[in-house]
């Protein structure tokens, strides 16, 4: 996977992009557990509500900071 930061805020710069691997488990239809390893030594994990529009975030960054967040999520359609 590809990500790109629109917004840091305090974790990461704005336009940061960086190709991580990921762990991709179905827990139920539409809900899935992601996860993966940052260059930085950051773990992040996602729990993915796809039939609800939801996302819960726990990132732990290398120097054990424990960030825990939540956010809404929507499929974008390939044009």
């Amino acid at each position: 996977m590809v990500f790109t930061v629109i917004e840091g805020g305090s974790l990461a710069r704005s336009g940061y992009t960086e190709r991580v691997d990921t762990n991709i488990i179905k827990l139920r239809t539409k809900l899935y557990l992601v996860t993966w390893k940052e260059q930085s030594g950051a773990t992040v994990t996602h729990i993915e509500d796809h039939e609800n529009g939801i996302a819960y975030y726990n990132i732990t960054l290398p120097d054990g900071r424990l960030y825990t967040m939540r956010g809404t999520i929507w499929l974008l359609e390939n044009k």
